[in-house]
């Protein structure tokens, strides 16, 4: 069986846990707190960070390799288009989200408010919290503009690119920082991408001191 050391509200291993799930690939998850810089989770992956997954014999490291690694030995759902130019739109958005959205959203909310808690780093930059509210209104509305134009955030089928923005979101919902109401595309789409069955064990995570509110894992929220 696969094994993957992760975070629970991790982003990154939320992405691979969703591509795990959706190719319905077994694996058994191991909470690392990665921030204790283990030697053996070192040896692991020197870069001291997770996700970090064992699959097929081999020792994985950094969330998007991983994905595109699960998708060309398990092609079966695809995650990726046929086309050079679709394969290319999936890339270009996850790079968005776990680039862009990371460093202006989830990193001056989630890690804010919950990974300084939990790593003893200290209370949240309230001016960092409040540059993560700023901006992640702005993504909002691009993914919006995005599905007025597409079924999916990269086209007319559910891909990579959707579970990358997703991991994002789910995190941050579980501490109430997503405006749902701010567009009813985006929290339909959202709606549509968490009644899958791959998204269920992410929905039961805990995270010991910090309550999800009501509607986190409600399907029709």
């Amino acid at each position: 069986m696969a094994r993957l050391f992760h975070v629970p509200l991790s982003p990154y291993c939320r992405k691979v846990r969703l591509s795990l799930a959706e190719k319905k690939i077994e694996v058994e998850l191991v909470e690392e707190k990665y921030w204790e810089k283990d030697p053996d989770f070192l040896r692991r992956n020197p870069a001291g960070k997770v996700p970090v997954l064992r699959l097929d014999g081999q020792v994985m490291s950094e969330s998007a390799a991983i994905c595109e690694y699960i998708e060309e030995t398990r092609p079966e759902p695809s995650l990726m288009p046929k086309t050079p130019e679709g394969r290319y739109e999936v890339r270009r958005l996850v790079g968005w989200f776990d680039d862009k959205f990371h460093h202006e959203v989830t990193a001056k909310l989630l890690y804010e408010r919950v990974n300084k808690k939990v790593t003893g780093e200290g209370y949240p930059d309230s001016k960092n919290v409040k540059e993560g509210a700023r901006a992640i209104k702005y993504h909002l509305d691009y993914m919006a503009w995005l599905l007025d134009h597409r079924r999916w955030l990269a086209g007319d089928q559910m891909t990579l690119a959707d579970f990358a923005a997703a991991a994002h979101l789910s995190a941050l919902d579980y501490i109430s920082d997503v405006d749902w109401n701010r567009s009813s595309a985006v929290k339909d789409w959202y709606a549509k991408i968490k009644s899958r069955p791959a998204f269920r064990s992410i929905l039961a995570d805990q995270v010991p001191g910090f309550r999800p509110p009501a509607h986190y894992a409600d399907l029709d929220f």
